[in-house]
């Protein structure tokens, strides 16, 4: 059996079908079985933004290792009908860097999102992805409000999270890059 075939039989943490789009299942990343494929992402130029373009295979791992081994970080992959679709990661940013530089408030979490390569772009896609991971992530009632912090550079994802409902921040200068803060809170998903 394949990394990707044992990572997609995971148990689910989070599982929704969305009509036209499929069914995405959301499982926890096993930072052994799941090395190939991640590595084979974030090294790619489209995840420049990731930060880990030059990163060896065992640095990658040591980092889903540590991240594994933590309370206040998770990492996913996403798949879609079985096939691996995207990366996500949650964190609570009084726990993290990004939480000396905003007001963290009681039910912050902090989201970051890694579409994976698709043959062909797919209109519609990203944006139901997006909208089951938000979803999952405000499962919880503890959690009231949640944050984003891409590349200030990478309109694309700003533009998506803006179009998802999320309401730009300030700019701030993280150790590793120059971020836009993006935050959505709980009562305009329930709205919707």
């Amino acid at each position: 059996m394949t990394a990707e075939t044992a990572a997609g039989r995971r148990a689910a943490v989070h599982e929704r079908t969305v009509p036209g789009i499929g069914t995405l299942r959301i499982a926890p990343v096993h930072p052994e079985a799941d090395l190939d494929l991640i590595h084979g992402w974030v090294t790619q130029d489209r995840a420049r933004f990731w930060g880990m373009r030059e990163h060896s295979r065992e640095q990658v791992r040591d980092i889903y290792a540590y991240l594994d081994s933590l309370d206040t970080h998770h990492a996913y992959l996403v798949h879609r009908n079985g096939e691996p679709a995207a990366l996500f990661q949650t964190y609570e940013p009084a726990a993290d860097p990004v939480g000396e530089y905003y007001e963290v408030l009681p039910g912050d979490i902090g989201v970051h999102l890694l579409v994976g390569p698709a043959a062909a772009p797919e209109r519609g896609f990203t944006g139901a992805l997006l909208g089951v991971l938000i979803r999952f992530v405000l499962a919880d009632p503890a959690r009231r409000r949640v944050l984003a912090e891409p590349d200030a550079r990478n309109t694309r994802a700003i533009e998506r999270l803006v179009k998802a409902g999320f309401v730009l921040g300030p700019e701030i200068d993280l150790p590793e890059k120059r971020a836009r803060l993006a935050f959505l809170d709980r009562s305009a998903v329930e709205e919707h």
